[in-house]
């Protein structure tokens, strides 16, 4: 029986109050893509983290190649040819690709030679990049591509992959599929996490499930469906989101030709937008990361000022009017980085959920805060999102990505908005989490809000969106049924096609 390229045995990691893994087997084949699948605080990341020498098992063992593998940190990892691509970048803006690759060498050679090596590698596995542009210029896409030939000029055995076509368009996906199994077909192993079932279904040959920080099984991916995945993942039936019958109401919220400069000397400018959205109605917009996203959320939330006249509430000029007033009107919002922009990391959920539940939840009177009130909000946020938490006390920055992301996006639905603006709701959620974020969301859109979805994952807008707009470059097309589309309609659309969605209107 040939000798797998890693192997671990009843690895075992825990923290206080919880179990991440719990005697975890499993093994990678040289040349093998493997998943890794889990609903949110399933143990997925804990297990990579141990692979990768960032944190340290409890008990169990691990093998390379048959020999005994014990990383004490990643440079060690690195060293017996593990790579991680993470799901949050870590690039240095104002760097250019070379020098970002640089600095995650451990003996990087001359710039020019280290230059010519990133155009090789780059050429090889069809991810075009040139090594002199500045990482700030570099769209989602081609940043995920320096992180991989990052990784690749070390020749890894093992490349770890976290969630990497969450910022990708389908064309991009389809690029990066081919590169992996060029890599596959060197020899190499990628253990490759997701919760985009159907593109496991596509890419991977083995699947190994984890709930409960324990291996529940595995399956072939290609034999197994993605209902069948994603209900081996949480254990029980998965429920499909569904869209009460409703008509949309009066005009809620309106944006006429919006120009609004970023704050970010690598962020991207809003372009004569115009848009409107009614009560009962859920448009979507996508856009590949980096194309005014977090500027759009910024200017509706009040967090970033445009000028009078452009964005309106009711017929109420919001020009002047910050995100607390705002928020106090029935505008919310939540956006894409939950950690540190929607959430304060080391404040308690109780905190976390006074700073934003203090005006529609009643949670403060003169400038009296009500902390019994605020607990009180936050645990029926808990229960009604299920948020893997001890308690109401737990810092923020202690959930999984996962877990947060329920809890800020409960938060914001329990106000009982009027408009509701989400950046990615479901970034890096499990299935079941993801429907369970959706059907909240079609649930407000039934009761009458209005919802403005920005998000990625085209599926997801397919899913609970009535119209569709592409944000290209800081422009916004003009909206479309989303019955009349299909996602490779989309994703050009998203890739900056805008002569095709005028040509349908």
């Amino acid at each position: 029986m040939t000798t797998p390229l890693l192997a671990l045995s009843d690895l075992t990691k825990a923290y206080p109050g919880v179990i991440a893994n719990d005697h975890v087997s499993l093994s990678i084949g040289v040349g093998e893509i493997h998943a890794l699948l889990g609903e949110n605080g399933a143990g997925k990341s804990t297990l990579v983290k141990m692979i990768y020498g960032l944190v340290k098992p409890d008990s169990g063992a691990m093998q390379m190649h048959g020999a005994d593998f014990a990383p004490v940190d990643p440079r060690a990892a690195r060293a017996a040819g593990v790579g991680m691509v993470f799901q949050h970048f870590s690039l240095f803006d104002a760097l250019s690709v070379a020098e970002n690759i640089a600095l995650g060498m451990e003996a990087p050679p001359p710039m020019a030679t280290l230059a010519t090596r990133i155009r090789e590698v780059s050429e090889t596995y069809g991810l075009p990049l040139s090594p002199d542009r500045t990482v700030g210029d570099l769209s989602a896409g081609e940043r995920q591509r320096v992180e991989i030939i990052r990784c690749l000029l070390q020749d890894p055995k093992l490349l770890i992959m976290d969630e990497p076509t969450s910022v990708l368009t389908p064309q991009e996906v389809d690029i990066l599929f081919e590169t992996l199994r060029k890599l596959k077909a060197d020899g190499t192993a990628i253990l490759y996490i997701s919760h985009k079932l159907e593109e496991i279904r596509a890419l991977c040959d083995a699947a190994t499930i984890l709930r409960g920080g324990k291996n529940v099984g595995t399956c072939v991916p290609r034999d197994t469906s993605a209902r069948e995945m994603a209900e081996l993942m949480v254990g029980t039936t998965l429920a499909t989101p569904k869209s009460a019958a409703h008509t949309a109401g009066d005009v809620i919220l309106s944006v006429t030709g919006l120009s609004a400069v970023s704050p970010s000397a690598f962020g991207m400018a809003l372009r004569d937008i115009s848009f409107e959205v009614r009560a009962g109605e859920v448009l979507g917009i996508g856009g590949v990361a980096g194309n005014g996203q977090d500027e759009m959320l910024g200017v509706l939330s009040g967090e970033l000022q445009c000028a009078p006249g452009m964005v309106t509430f009711r017929g109420k000029d919001l020009a002047g009017i910050g995100p607390e007033q705002r928020r106090g009107l029935g505008v919310l919002s939540a956006p894409e980085e939950r950690l540190g922009h929607a959430a304060a990391p080391d404040m308690s959920l109780t905190e976390n959920a006074m700073l934003t539940g203090m005006a529609r939840e009643d949670l403060a009177r003169g400038g009296i805060l009500n902390w019994a009130k605020a607990r009180d909000f936050a645990e029926r946020i808990i229960e009604a999102f299920d948020v893997r938490t001890p308690g109401a006390h737990n810092a923020a920055r202690s959930l999984s990505g996962g877990n947060l992301q329920k809890f800020v996006i409960g938060r914001e639905v329990l106000q009982r908005p009027e408009v509701l603006v989400v950046n990615q709701p479901t970034w890096g959620v499990d299935a079941a989490a993801a429907a369970a974020i959706r059907q909240a969301l079609l649930d407000l859109a039934a009761g009458g809000t209005a919802l403005v979805i920005i998000s990625q994952d085209l599926d997801e807008l397919m899913e609970i969106s009535d119209r569709f707009a592409a944000l290209n470059e800081g422009r916004l097309g003009a909206p479309r049924p989303t019955s009349d589309l299909d996602v490779e309609q989309i994703g050009l659309m998203l890739g900056g096609a805008h002569g095709m969605e005028v040509a349908h209107v």
